[in-house]
């Protein structure tokens, strides 16, 4: 074998390692995409890996989902060392989609769930406390929570399952199954103009934390990544919207 063959040879192996090491990490645009999570299980998850300079003091997370669970089940879990639920965004069908900021629950009351795409924001403002919930473009009543600095460097940020401990901890009794997308996360709240043009798929809106449009991710599991191939329809306060292409 010649040097020269060696040589690639010997770079071929470290791709190879450095694949299998590092898992599925990618950064890309995924717009029109989706991670799709096929089945209940206690390890398919996703972490994505915020941008975070600084601690954060307020904040904005919007997301996507798809999914025909009745049961409870995980869409955002943002854990810190020391604090497995710092933020949790953890639907509880037909009718309650409980948060949990800095290990303080809340149950809103809200519409019962359709089998269809779902839209939902939580917005949190550290000097207030206060605390908005947005699903499918309508406020529910605001609550105040702990005031203070919330998130740093070290936040572990996973979709799909609940960190009962840091980077960890899962239960398939919480997990989800079906379908994420649009995942943004801002170091402010946003305004209701932004929220509805985040509604409403527009690319000029993304977040400076987590980034749909240029997402650093790693997937464990049974996870792929796929087109996004079902429409959300809805009516809000303004009118029709359907985000079966984002503009």
């Amino acid at each position: 074998m010649s040097v020269k063959e060696k040589s690639s040879l010997k770079m071929v192996r470290y791709v190879l390692w450095f694949v299998f090491f590092t898992g599925c990490l990618a950064q890309e645009d995924l717009g029109g995409k989706v991670f799709l999570f096929p089945k209940a299980t206690d390890t398919a998850h996703v972490i994505l890996k915020p941008v975070i300079k600084k601690p954060v003091e307020s904040f904005t997370v919007c997301l996507e989902s798809y999914t025909e669970l009745t049961r409870e089940h995980s869409l955002f879990s943002l854990a810190v060392p020391g604090k497995d639920n710092a933020l949790l965004i953890f639907p509880m069908p037909p009718t309650t989609c409980r948060f949990i900021l800095n290990q303080e629950p809340v149950d809103p009351k809200v519409q019962p769930e359709v089998f269809d795409w779902k839209h939902t924001c939580v917005a949190w403002e550290s000097g207030s406390g206060v605390v908005q919930l947005w699903i499918n473009g309508k406020l529910y009543p605001r609550t105040v929570l702990k005031k203070g600095p919330l998130i740093d460097a070290k936040a572990s940020i996973i979709l799909g399952q609940e960190q009962d401990s840091y980077g960890g901890g899962f239960d398939i009794s919480q997990s989800f199954m079906g379908e994420i997308s649009n995942v943004h996360m801002w170091d402010y709240v946003l305004t209701q103009v932004d929220i509805q043009k985040v509604l409403a798929g527009k690319k000029d809106v993304n977040g400076n934390i987590i980034n749909w449009r240029s997402l650093q991710y790693e997937i464990k599991g049974d996870v792929t990544v796929q087109p996004k191939l079902q429409c959300r329809s809805l009516q809000n306060h303004y009118n029709l919207l359907s985000s079966c292409n984002e503009t």
